[in-house]
């Protein structure tokens, strides 16, 4: 009923607008295009008409204030996701909310927010909060309560109201906003591309597709017709002259039956009419198919023209029954194959009507046998090493098809297999010399031959002192830009089972929200290594490039005024804020954990903290603590210039030492034996960044960072 109601409403506004959809496409040769060409030409238009990049805020704010706008009440917003006009006492379902109620974090529970209806999360890389995160054409005012419940979960097939589906898993937006949602979808996909991929945000399938739009946003497309409210923002955002105008349109809300044009299927709407005629002649089957040039990915395919009573417009190719190409042209190459493996060839003619003639007569073509094994890896490097473990990496290897996997020998023997680019090796013995060696194999299990082998030894196995992890920094930034940092500074690899991470809300209650470190990819933590935490919408470059364990709720959601404690097998051992305290102790701020302090602390002491500005990132992902053990005279160590521009670095040191220098990913790139008269080292090689630099005498280490200029 609210639907129709608002559908009258916008009468008025649609009567005039919808005369003006196709004059934005002037150029473009609509019944000439189909398939990538027509979305290749559709990704241009939207892309160079987009001149006005909004601001997360105030743009995306001002601009919503205008395009979701009740015509039946200009005070309130229209709440994608609602179903209800506020008369059951759920607000979290509601259709409509005053819109000066944007959430500012003081407006309580009953506001609304900007809903990212393709998830930051979900892009690659994250969204964020400028480009593709500010583009209001994915952006609408939803109440924050359901936009929390839908988080970053994937769109599914449901029915009815929005809720969460597949047991929980991924998100049905509404009968009501399917529609709106494909469309979003497609948009974001065409002008974004590879970083907005269909298959990433809804359950469905792209076999019968050329490229990675699914089966669901077409469906949805067709079952649910554009509204009036769609129809606005789309005027609304090519207008220049409204100051928070994006100056695009989402061509799907024009015309639907675009989406069938690109990617095949059923019939869409055909909003502009220029596509429905009294053709339904089919164009003749395409004859001759060949097939050549064969690789163990790639076939080439070829084929006699076919003949249509108006024009054939392009060619479908099928392999094994499933559509894998469009084109506009009697050849294509077939890519993404599997070696040595027989595929049916099919093509299939249509017009600029979508009248399709029969499949060609199935062919058959087998891609060649993959004989060539990877090249072998390189560049092999072991740090972080310990009593009893290190952690080796290496440059990626090239294979003709695709390397899957690496093999890691430790003294000629059968270590572990991996698909990363390092390996964290542990079991090893105290002062011993290990000879190192991988090598790389690909799916039809050729493998190279082993690398160059490097020798790494373990250091004697005695402690530095550090007995226990810590908390090293604390990001909150405001917003979902918040992070987590603990290092591990003790002399030992570190297993992660038994630590976790717990919050108390607002100094009241008791510790909650636990999170197991553990819980991730990564188990241990490497000896003079940190492992970072973060918040799964943060959208921050440093932090997202850093992350070892993301994760969407409690205890990552804590804002400043928060207790964040760090427990090992259910015990406090470390804590940053006040427990018992509402104060913002850490609002928008960094906190970092100063050099000396090498053990955890129960009660937080901000003594033991150094204090930076807001979205002060470029600490996360290292720590340096100053070991303060062994035969070191502190007093008369230096090292400088620091930050250096030059192209050497200085010591001072009264004995001779071993400097190591590791870059943020932990990998070492510089090493050499200095002395009182040989006390510098060249580091002209090295790329502007931060380092950690490891000094290194009989009986103990330091341990400092340095930034290269």
């Amino acid at each position: 009923m609210i639907k129709k109601l608002l559908s009258l409403c916008f009468l008025l506004f649609i009567t005039f607008i919808s005369f003006s959809q196709e004059a934005y496409y002037t150029g473009i040769e609509f019944l000439n295009l189909s398939g990538t060409p027509l979305k290749t030409a559709l990704a241009t238009r939207i892309t160079t008409t987009h001149t006005n990049l909004l601001s997360y805020s105030p743009g995306v704010w001002e601009a919503s204030k205008s395009t979701d706008i009740n015509p039946s009440n200009t005070g309130q917003v229209i709440l994608l996701y609602g179903w209800e006009a506020g008369n059951d006492g759920d607000i979290t379902n509601d259709k409509f909310r005053d819109k000066t109620l944007q959430d500012n974090g003081s407006n309580g529970s009953y506001v609304w927010n900007r809903e990212h209806v393709f998830s930051k999360s979900l892009g690659n890389p994250n969204l964020g909060t400028s480009g593709p995160g500010a583009d209001a054409h994915h952006l609408r005012p939803a109440d924050r309560s359901r936009n929390t419940e839908r988080s970053n979960l994937p769109f599914a097939e449901g029915s009815g109201n929005s809720a969460k589906v597949n047991s929980g898993t991924a998100w049905y937006p509404g009968d009501e906003w399917k529609g709106d949602v494909a469309r979003m979808m497609m948009y974001m996909y065409v002008r974004y591309g590879d970083v907005c991929l269909p298959t990433v945000v809804g359950v469905g399938n792209s076999g019968s597709t050329p490229d990675a739009m699914i089966d669901l946003f077409l469906k949805w497309n067709i079952e649910d017709p554009v509204s009036d409210l769609e129809k606005v923002r789309n005027t609304f955002h090519e207008n220049t002259s409204n100051t928070y105008a994006q100056g695009n349109r989402n061509p799907f809300i024009d015309n639907p039956y675009l989406a069938t044009r690109i990617w095949g299927g059923d019939d869409a709407q055909d909003l502009w009419g220029i596509f429905v005629s009294g053709d339904d002649e089919a164009p003749t089957t395409p004859t001759n198919v060949v097939a050549s040039n064969q690789t163990t990915t790639t076939i080439d395919i070829s084929w006699t023209a076919s003949t249509d009573n108006v024009a054939v417009s392009g060619y479908n190719v099928y392999v094994d029954g499933s559509l894998k190409k469009q084109t506009n042209t009697t050849t294509a190459q077939i890519t993404n194959l599997s070696p040595g493996t027989n595929y049916a060839i099919q093509i299939e003619a249509k017009d600029q009507y979508n009248n399709k003639s029969a499949k060609s007569t199935a062919i058959n073509s087998a891609t060649t046998t993959d004989t060539t094994a990877p090249s072998v890896p390189t560049n092999l490097v072991a740090n972080n090493i310990s009593g009893t473990g290190f952690k080796l990496s290496w440059t990626a290897s090239t294979d003709d098809t695709a390397v899957t996997g690496y093999d890691v020998f430790v003294d000629g023997n059968f270590n572990v297999s991996t698909t990363n680019l390092n390996q964290t090796i542990t079991g090893l013995t105290i002062s011993t010399t290990y000879s190192l060696t991988v090598l790389a194999k690909d799916a039809s299990d050729n493998k190279s031959t082993q690398s160059t082998a490097i020798n790494a030894t373990t250091t004697d196995g005695s402690s530095n002192g550090v007995t226990e992890l810590f908390f090293s920094e604390y990001v909150e930034a405001g917003g979902y830009n918040k992070a987590l940092e603990i290092v591990n500074a003790t002399s030992s690899i570190v297993s992660l089972s038994g630590y976790s991470i717990k919050k108390q809300t607002n100094g009241s209650g008791d510790w909650g929200g636990e999170l197991n470190l553990d819980s991730g990819t990564i188990k241990n933590i490497n000896s003079n290594d940190v492992f970072v935490l973060l918040n799964n919408a943060a959208d921050a470059d440093e932090l997202i490039d850093n992350a070892d364990l993301i994760h969407s709720s409690s205890p990552m959601d804590f804002n400043g005024n928060d207790a964040v404690g760090l427990f090992k097998d259910g015990v406090l051992i470390d804590q940053i804020g006040v427990f018992g305290s509402a104060v913002d102790y850490a609002k928008d701020v960094t906190l970092r954990r100063k050099a000396t302090i090498t053990f955890p602390n129960d009660t937080y002491d901000v003594n033991e903290w150094e204090q930076f500005s807001k979205s002060t990132y470029n600490g996360i992902g290292s720590h340096s603590v100053t070991l303060a053990v062994g035969d070191f005279d502190y007093s008369s160590f230096k090292m400088y210039p620091n930050p250096v521009s030059a192209t050497t670095l200085f010591f001072t040191i009264d004995k001779e030492a071993k400097v190591n220098i590791y870059n943020v990913l932990g990998e070492l790139v510089k090493s050499k034996t200095i002395s009182t008269d040989n006390n510098k080292i060249n580091i002209s090689n090295l790329v502007k960044g931060i380092y950690l630099v490891k000094v290194k005498t009989e009986n103990s280490f330091i341990t400092k960072k340095i930034i290269k200029m």
